[in-house]
């Protein structure tokens, strides 16, 4: 099957991810899959609800460390970082946010073992990121009104120019 990324305004983003109860072939086949459509993107990261698939599953690659993570929850967090944060289903958009800059991540491997990663700056923001899909959270959600309705102003003006046009930075700290 082939995947889409899917944008903003499609219902299916705002959806809350069911867990996985049960990791089979099908399911390592579709991780598969998704980091093909995260690469593709390119992207670092990809939440299977990115994809229209409703399972709490989250792929990502840094420093060429390829990992799924299964049911995640951010157990702790510390700190605080800001960095402009972009989103493959908000293309064209990078947003200067607040965030946690440590997190303590727990999940499931595809082998079915529990995992726990500490992680901070980029990786932390990785996390909180793809959780928050997971969860049907996207970064306008995390928006004041007047953020939110600057945001998406400035995203819908991206959305008439070409693709490979210079992507719009909003600060907002």
């Amino acid at each position: 099957m082939t995947y889409e990324i899917r944008t903003f305004g499609d219902p299916v983003l705002k959806a809350v991810a069911e867990p996985v109860t049960n990791i089979d072939a099908k399911l390592v086949s579709l991780t598969d899959e998704m980091f093909e459509v995260m690469y593709k993107a390119p992207g670092i990261g990809l939440a299977a609800t990115q994809i229209g698939v409703q399972r709490q599953i989250f792929v990502y690659d840094i420093d060429d460390k390829r990992e799924v993570i299964l049911n995640p929850q951010i157990a702790e967090s510390s700190g605080e970082w800001v960095y402009d944060e972009g989103c493959l289903s908000i293309p064209g958009l990078y947003v200067e946010m607040l965030r946690p800059k440590s997190v303590l991540v727990r999940g499931i491997n595809l082998q079915g073992n529990q995992v726990e990663f500490e992680a901070d700056e980029l990786l932390a923001r990785l996390f909180q990121h793809e959780v928050d899909h997971l969860n049907g959270v996207l970064m306008f959600d995390r928006m004041t009104p007047d953020q939110r309705r600057e945001a998406v102003k400035l995203y819908r003006t991206r959305e008439d120019q070409p693709k490979d046009a210079e992507p719009f930075h909003l600060k907002l700290v």
